[in-house]
Order: C-alpha cells, then structure tokens, then sequence
C-alpha cells in the first residue's frame, strides 16, 4: 500500500522538477512565481491518492497529469485574480500587480495551454478518457466563474443556484482530479464515478470553508485580506444563506451596499455585515453545512471494496481540506 508520506513526497519532487521556458522571460517567469507560491497541490495530492487506492506503488505514469491538474488551477487563480482586482495570492502579490495585467493575461493563457501538454501525457490506454474528461471539467470551471461574475449584478441568488456555481468553478475540478487518478490507476467504472463524487462533494465542501474563512479566518494563514467577499460584494455562501433566513432583507442589502474606500470604512463594513450574520447563526450554519457535505464525500465511498487503511488515508485527506472553519 502506497502511505500517505511518499504521496506527499511525490507532490514536492514533482514540483520541484516542473520547468517552463526561459524565454520570453516576461511569459514565463510569472509562471515560475505561481508554481513557487504554490499552496497545498490538492488537486495533485487527491489525484495520487486516487490513484493510491488501485495501485501498491506510484508509477511515473500519474505524474505529468498530477501536475497538469495543479497547472490548470493556477492558471485560473491567476485570471480570477485580475477579474476580481485581488492584490495578495497566499500571502504574495498577485501577477497582475507584480508584471500588470497585460502580462497577467497572456501568462495565464500559456499556463492552461502547459497543462493541456501534461494532461495529454496520460497513458496511451486511457488517454482520450482523461483529455475528455480534463476538457469537460476545464469548460466548467469556466461556466462556473461566470456564473460567479453574474452574480454580482443581481440583488440576491438561491442556495441552489449558489451550489450549482461553487459545483462548476470548484467541485468539478477536485472531482476530476480524483477520477483522473483512478483512471490511470485501471479502477473500474464504478469505483471511477465513486471517486468522482467524493471529489465534487469535497470541493463542495471546501469552497463553502474558504467563504467561511474569508469572513472569520486569520489572515496570516488564509494568505489573503479577511472580509474580501464582503468588500467586495460577492455572493458567498454566508450571504446567501443570511437573506435565505432574513424576513427583511433591507438591513443586508444596505450593508453590503456600504462604501469600502478607506480602511475606516473597509472596517466598518465588514462588521456591519457580520453582526447580521452573528444574529441569524450563519457561522454555525456554514459549519454544519461544510460537515454534511464531508460526510456526503466519505459516503460516496460505502460501497467500494477498498480496505479501512485507503478509506483513512481518503477521511484525513478530506478532514485536512476543512479542519481550519470547523
């Protein structure tokens, strides 16, 4: 059985190795700066652990696809970053604020084109499944994010309609990063779309924290100004949420309305906004809501054959997507 040590091992050495081209340096650097201010290669990591479940060793089969999942990723963080004016990705400044956003956009399109070349390096057996499949989830992420930016314009949207986005611009791709892995690794049908919804529930699962944690978590280690998503307007889950349960949706509106131009008025804000959702339990909301959806994943898994060992291996893997809004 592979441990869970030598997948987190495999993940730095492959990103330790990852390279792009030298020149044009002002193409490429920026890329170099995203894989260097990598978080925690999710995305990489669920894809070998799926992987792990079929397989008793990592062959270098996986590698190139693992990469190009995380490839994919920052390559959309890095044109959500400009969308949204973001000046701080994990604690660093943002490409389109280090380069401009010129730069910024062009990088990121050589970026998705990189992790075409590395998905299209799946074994030949299996390799027009997993481009299918990549293309799929990439078209949907895409969805998802303008769906995101709809959003904005409109007064108020469902919990449906907000799961439904989250499910295409985050879920779909932990899912295919987790059916990649099985793919690869020969898992049958079965135990492929079994994976697939362990991953969509568990990327379901962690957005909803990351709204939570953009509202109450610590700055130092979320790695990005708390309060974003209410300076900004953004429809998370805990606002969507809170004009689901208020009679009088007045009192959001107008606070979410309030200007944010000055660090005063940042402040204000945010506050203003989080005594309503201290009034209605949103936090607690947010939290039982992020551990019904971990329990969804892990029980996407009940009916496959896999020993207690992997299924641990799977429960501490979703426990450390969501451990810091619990």
């Amino acid at each position: 059985m592979i441990s869970e040590a030598q997948i987190n091992r495999a993940v730095a050495e492959i990103f330790e190795r990852i390279s792009f081209p030298e020149e044009p340096a002002a193409l490429y650097e920026p890329l170099r700066y995203m894989i260097s201010i990598g978080g925690k290669r999710i995305r990489p990591k669920l894809c070998l652990l799926a992987y792990s479940m079929f397989k008793d060793e990592l062959d270098s089969e996986i590698f190139e696809p693992a990469a190009a999942l995380e490839v994919f990723h920052s390559f959309t963080l890095l044109h959500d970053d400009i969308m949204d004016k973001s000046p701080l990705r994990r604690g660093m400044p943002t490409v389109w604020k280090k380069w401009g956003e010129d730069t910024a956009i062009l990088s990121g399109d050589v970026m998705n084109i990189d992790s075409y070349r590395r998905i299209a390096m799946s074994p030949a057996s299996c390799q027009s499944k997993v481009l299918a499949l990549f293309t799929k989830t990439a078209a949907e992420v895409c969805e998802g994010q303008q769906y995101d930016m709809e959003f904005e314009k409109v007064a108020q949207v469902s919990i449906a309609e907000y799961m439904k986005m989250i499910g295409f611009k985050t879920a779909a791709l932990l899912a295919c990063s987790a059916k990649v892995g099985a793919i690869i690794a020969g898992a049958d049908g079965e135990a492929q779309d079994a994976l697939y919804d362990y991953g969509y529930n568990l990327g379901l699962a962690f957005q909803v924290a990351d709204d939570f944690l953009d509202t109450y978590g610590d700055e130092k280690v979320f790695g990005k100004p708390i309060g974003g998503d209410i300076v900004n307007g953004k429809k998370s889950w805990l606002v969507t949420r809170a004009l689901e349960k208020l009679d009088d949706r007045s009192e959001l509106f107008e606070a979410m309305e309030l200007p944010s131009q000055t660090e005063e008025q940042r402040d204000h804000k945010i506050s203003a906004v989080k005594a309503i959702y201290a009034r209605l339990g949103i936090a607690e909301d947010a939290k039982s809501e992020i551990a019904r959806l971990t329990s969804l994943a892990m029980g996407s898994l009940r009916g496959l054959s896999l020993s207690e060992e992997r299924l641990a291996l799977l429960d501490r893997f979703a426990d450390s997507l969501v451990s810091r809004a619990k």
